[in-house]
């Protein structure tokens, strides 16, 4: 493998002007960069990006934290990052946190010490303290870690109200939900959205809510135990569209139809809800904008100085598919 020497010794100048040619920096006549360009292209001399990150104080990587690459909805989010990091010349790191505080903090601690560049974070579990000794750009993604930090979201609390308007305008008397874990914020905001349309309806109780913890196998128990405890429940917002597989899956062991018995309506817009039988009707998050939004803000961050922090809040948009129908029609 050829190093600098060898290109030095090749363009017939001081490895000092070869490392000058490299990282841009310091004037170097054209006649001589051009010879060093050609000895790097004959022996096809790949550059210490280590060395240059220490050099320039850049790595030219970011990383970007999810806490579940088994829900498809991170998938479609990472595959926007890393489009936008591409397209920015930026090397991609992907981590998978399981929402654990220590993987989480582990991985800060080796990304830091390899010099990355920023950090786009999904977590609901890193705190204030925690962020604080992060010495590098950050944005958070899906959910808001503190005021300090950007993030980019969606009108999470909105677009759950809109979700309960649309059961209640098929004709849905009893609506039921399936949160997703108390913890993340996200979460919480649907939920808050569902009782901003329901606490005051004379039907509702607070057992009418079960929380599925955005896993399939909890949403599809979950399921199970709000159609047993009040088999009236002719609407159901589910969480995110993860869950919303596994409460199809519990409706169909208890033997109740979707649509026609229960109408079911998600949140997320993934495109696994267009493969299920039936197909999910969902409040769609507009995934690749959001991420590469996240992207792109992160690094503004760290290409620019004294950057102002910002936050984007998107909307998400009602797609009707099988899974809802109308019961206006039921006595």
């Amino acid at each position: 493998m050829a190093t600098i020497k060898d290109v030095a010794k090749l363009a017939e100048v001081s490895t000092a002007t070869v490392s000058r040619v490299l990282n841009e920096n310091g004037y170097v006549h054209e006649e001589t960069k051009n010879r060093v360009a050609k000895a790097i292209k004959q022996l096809n001399y790949k550059p210490n990006d280590v060395a240059r990150s220490l050099f320039k104080g850049r790595s030219k990587m970011i990383a970007l934290f999810i806490p579940d690459i088994m829900n498809p909805f991170f998938p479609e989010l990472a595959r926007a990052v890393e489009d936008m990091t591409k397209n920015h010349d930026f090397t991609f790191i992907l981590c998978n946190t399981d929402d654990d505080i220590e993987k989480e903090t582990a991985y800060i601690d080796a990304l830091q010490q390899k010099s990355v560049d920023g950090l786009i974070i999904v977590s609901s579990t890193l705190t204030p303290e925690q962020l604080h000794h992060i010495q590098i750009p950050v944005v958070a993604l899906d959910r808001k870690l503190n005021n300090g930090i950007a993030s980019v979201t969606v009108n999470n609390r909105e677009g759950s109200r809109q979700a309960i308007q649309y059961l209640k305008s098929l004709g849905c008397k009893k609506i039921a939900h399936i949160a997703g874990p108390e913890h993340v914020d996200n979460a919480n905001e649907r939920r808050r959205g569902y009782l901003d349309e329901v606490q005051n309806e004379d039907w509702f109780r607070l057992s009418l809510v079960e929380h599925g913890e955005y896993h399939y196998d909890g949403a599809k128990q979950a399921t199970i135990n709000l159609l047993k405890r009040h088999p009236d429940i002719d609407g159901l917002f589910v969480g995110n569209d993860l869950m919303a597989v596994g409460a199809l899956k519990a409706a169909e062991s208890l033997g109740i139809n979707v649509p026609a018995d229960l109408s079911l309506i998600a949140f997320d817009g993934i495109t696994l809800g267009e493969t299920t039988s039936p197909s999910l009707t969902t409040m769609a998050q507009p995934i690749y904008q959001i991420g590469a939004k996240a992207a792109e803000m992160l690094i503004k961050q760290i290409e620019e100085e004294n950057t102002i922090t910002q936050s984007e809040e998107f909307s998400v948009q009602l797609i009707k598919r099988e899974s809802t129908s109308s019961r206006r029609d039921e006595t």
